[in-house]
């Protein structure tokens, strides 16, 4: 066998007689010590069970007709590359036979073939934890097993885990034979995790201007057991310790210290599982900017420029805000010397600050441009959308042919696929996945790709539930993604038409006789298909009986209903100014109720009553998503209004109501009805958010002898739910009280006519995926409900708080349970509550 060189030579005669390709006899003799030139005859290979013999030959670069000298560096050369293929544990050259006149050679390959694996193990590993390995590990069975396999192996293991802060993770690879299968082995990966490593402690030597808590928020991934870290995690992070080293210095830089620098870190055991380090901070001189100067910029002056950095002669020499200011990365919104060009089409604009100057503590720095040509948008493709049209997503996007880049435009394109249900929002806004750019410099233009993926967003609510005796059921269903342009296509129906982004929702909910609901609606967000303006139609129509099983005898009862129907249509448009987050909403609205021998919920018993409305809404809308947002706002004002009936009738102000029929005073229901919400969005940490809201609204009268509707009014406190409520009011959650006990009680019916509520709420994700999100979070909550607006007192508020958790189906919707305290509940026995919710709720 042939080993870096050497050659065997074995007597071999071909069967079936002599020819010019006979082989010699048993005297043949290959002299090592006097290499010789041959040609190769012909190759064989021998040993290989799994690799073709072809491919081979063809790995070894030889070939039959090839002059080749034996041995020979050049050969050694070939087998060594062969080796490094990780196919062959042994790989040998021989020589079977020399040819009739002795210049020409049949060469054999003789392989030793590595082991197969036939399956891999974990032990000492969580099942979540070996399917993530899984997934970076991609080994296959039937791959060969190598060294470099092990040690490859063992490094990303290590390397997982000590992300995860067990820096003393342990892997040994243990191989068995597999006595089922022939020249393969069973791999077991046998991980020793040990403790994990957190951070007990960081201190700071040579710091003279900045507090141990300024330095400690620099660093984004090392933190130690301080009271402000306490949502921070402080696992031990190697892979991140450089990194944040860089940020520690910058805290310097942003106060002027532009020669800080770390003389030394240490890094030293506590206790088990426990470390700490120390920094020794040389913070070097305090410099100022002396005079700053632009080059290179025609399209913007120098003032319009200077009023963007921001900065003037005198000021502490801030490194940090000057790259941030010229290069942008701060927050959302804030602008940049980068992002006015690059809003304009400068995307291969550049920026540079050089240092000209530097005396005493004043440096003179110079602002360096290379505006390059203005860039169109070029090639917009979209690729993932196997259920919505490609023109609905075209539409959503302010990116298009031909338009100049805009990276605004960009960034609120991307911010628009994000909010639409239909896709995986998380995905989305990560380079690579969701998007990417791809600029061309030799024609100034860009193409840009947007990767979706769709996500299962229709909803089907299936459910029963027992409560005051009786059963109610409830079938209901929301298709998010809804098409009437495909409705009479019937090669669309899969299972319904889908692809429009339009929404299409029918509940249906009963328990027999006793009570009956019957709800749709339809949205269409692009009604001409080329402007933004949506259209909305809704009906429903509720009736509820006191049909039950009078005192548990089979005693049925349908003396008494209320029933409660209306439609209502409406307009929305989105704004441009004040920007275009902004949209209008218009709708008309009539219902009606209908009351037989009711129960005195309201101030009457019997009639019919109506109810015609217009309503507007100003809104704007800037999260980056639905279900989980991380920063942004939702803010909506709204007015409703009835014709004033009372005010246009003959003799109004001598009309005395409080003598008149009740069927007569309310039959055309009159108010103005005044709403307002908030909610902000905050990225604290990672994916930690705190959302903070206000609420508030008014139902107010036109004439006062008329008083305040019966109806649309406000029912405060509780989970939200309306469960089979009817009794036409706005249903407002405020958590630790029971249902409606914050609302105001006269005359045996309820009459909240003005409420606020502020909640501050924690939220930190479980699990973040495209099928199901489910986050805990913790609240403190305040809110009261008043008669008359007179009493209002935003300070009167009822307090509580507690904490939940929100899951999110795709198939079903927003589920939610949350524990609340009210400090403020009249009996200390109903301070503690447990809700339970379905959607969003206000």
């Amino acid at each position: 066998m042939l080993v870096a060189g050497t050659f065997a030579a074995a007597a071999q005669t071909e069967e079936g007689g002599t020819n010019d390709r006979e082989a010699v006899g048993s005297g043949v003799k290959i002299d090592y010590n006097n290499p010789r030139e041959y040609v190769i005859g012909d190759i064989k290979v021998s040993g290989n069970e799994y690799q073709d013999a072809d491919r081979i030959i063809s790995y070894s670069g030889l070939e039959s007709g090839m002059r080749v000298t034996i041995p020979s560096e050049e050969l050694s050369s070939k087998l060594r590359s062969m080796v490094d293929r990780l196919f062959f544990q042994d790989i040998g050259f021989y020589v079977d036979s020399l040819y009739a006149g002795g210049d020409t050679v049949s060469l054999r390959i003789n392989v030793v073939e590595r082991y197969r694996v036939s399956n891999w193990y974990y032990h000492g590993v969580k099942k979540g934890e070996q399917d993530d390995l899984k997934e970076k590990l991609n080994l296959r069975r039937g791959g060969a097993l190598s060294e470099y396999v092990k040690t490859s192996s063992v490094k990303v293991i290590k390397d997982y885990y000590k992300e995860k802060g067990f820096l003393n993770v342990d892997v040994d690879v243990k191989t068995a034979p597999d006595s089922l299968v022939a020249n393969a082995v069973k791999v077991t990966f046998d991980v020793n995790r040990g403790p994990k490593v957190k951070v007990q402690t960081i201190s700071y030597d040579g710091v003279s201007e900045l507090a141990k808590y300024k330095l400690d928020k620099s660093m984004k991934k090392t933190k130690d057991k301080s009271w402000y870290n306490f949502f921070h995690t402080k696992k031990f992070n190697e892979e991140e310790y450089p990194n944040d080293k860089e940020t520690l210095i910058e805290a310097f830089n942003e106060l002027g210290f532009r020669d800080a620098k770390i003389a030394r870190d240490s890094i030293y055991p506590v206790e088990e599982g426990r470390l700490g380090i120390d920094f020794k901070i040389d913070q070097g001189r305090k410099y100022y900017f002396r005079n700053i100067s632009w080059t290179g910029n025609s399209v913007f002056a120098a003032e319009q420029l200077g009023e963007i950095l921001r900065i003037s002669k005198g000021d502490v020499y801030d490194l940090v805000a000057l790259n941030r200011r010229l290069q942008g990365g701060g927050k959302e919104g804030e602008l940049s010397v980068a992002s006015l060009y690059r809003d304009n089409g400068y995307l291969f604009f550049s920026v540079t600050p050089v240092e000209t100057t530097i005396v005493a503590d004043s440096v003179d720095v110079e602002i360096r441009l290379v505006e390059g040509k203005q860039a169109t948008f070029n090639n917009v493709l979209i690729s993932g959308n196997n259920i919505t049209n490609e023109r609905v997503i075209r539409r959503a996007v302010y990116t298009r042919p031909g338009y100049l880049y805009s990276q605004s435009d960009f960034e609120r394109s991307i911010r628009e696929l994000g909010t639409m249900t239909n896709f995986d929002a998380e995905k989305i806004v990560q380079q690579g996945t969701g998007w990417n750019l791809m600029p061309n410099q030799y024609n100034n233009t860009v193409d840009i790709s947007y990767n979706v993926e769709e996500k299962p967003n229709s909803q089907l609510e299936l459910s029963g539930g027992w409560g005051a005796r009786t059963f109610v059921g409830t079938l209901g269903i929301n298709f998010s993604n809804f098409s009437t342009r495909n409705f009479f296509r019937k090669e669309c129906w899969r299972p319904v038409p889908l692809g429009d982004n339009q929404n299409l929702a029918i509940r249906f909910q009963t328990n027999g006789t006793y009570y009956q609901a019957l709800s749709a609606q339809f949205t269409e967000p692009w009604l001409t298909g080329k402007k933004p303006t949506s259209l909305n139609i809704s009906a429903y129509f509720t009736r509820q009986t006191n049909s039950y099983i009078s005192n548990y005898y089979a005693i049925y009862n349908d003396d008494r209903f209320i029933e409660i129907g209306g439609v209502s249509v409406g307009i929305g448009k989105r704004l441009k100014w004040p920007d275009n987050y902004f949209t209008l909403y218009n709708s008309l609205g009539a219902q009606f109720y209908n009351l037989q021998n009711w129960y005195s919920y309201y101030v009457f018993t019997d009639g019919r009553y109506n109810n015609l409305n217009y309503t507007v809404s100003l809104a704007r809308t800037s999260i980056d998503q639905q279900i989980y947002p991380r920063k942004g706002s939702d803010i909506n004002l709204s007015l409703q209004i009835t014709p004033p009936y009372s005010l246009l009738r003959k003799n109004a102000k001598s009309i005395d109501y409080s003598t008149m029929d009740d069927k007569e005073h309310y039959k055309w229901l009159e108010y103005h009805k005044w709403t307002f919400t908030s909610k902000n969005y905050t990225k604290i940490v990672g994916n930690l958010v705190l959302m903070t809201s206000a609420n508030f609204g008014y139902l107010g009268s036109y004439n006062r002898k008329w008083g305040y509707s019966p109806f649309e009014g406000f029912l405060v406190g509780g989970d939200g739910m309306s469960g089979y409520n009817t009794y036409g009011n706005d249903i407002i959650c405020l958590r630790g009280y029971e249902d409606y006990s914050l609302t105001p009680y006269i005359n045996g019916a309820y009459a909240g006519n003005v409420y606020d509520k502020f909640t501050v709420e924690l939220r930190h994700p479980i699990i973040l995926q495209p099928q199901s999100t489910i986050f805990a979070l913790a609240f403190l909550e305040g809110g009261n409900c008043w008669a008359d607006i007179k009493d209002f007192n935003p300070f009167q508020i009822k307090r509580s708080a507690g904490v939940g958790l929100r899951i999110f189906l795709s198939v079903i919707g927003m589920l939610g349970i949350d524990w609340g305290y009210g400090f403020d509940a009249a009996d200390k026995s109903d301070r503690s509550q447990f809700h339970f919710t379905i959607g969003q709720q206000f």
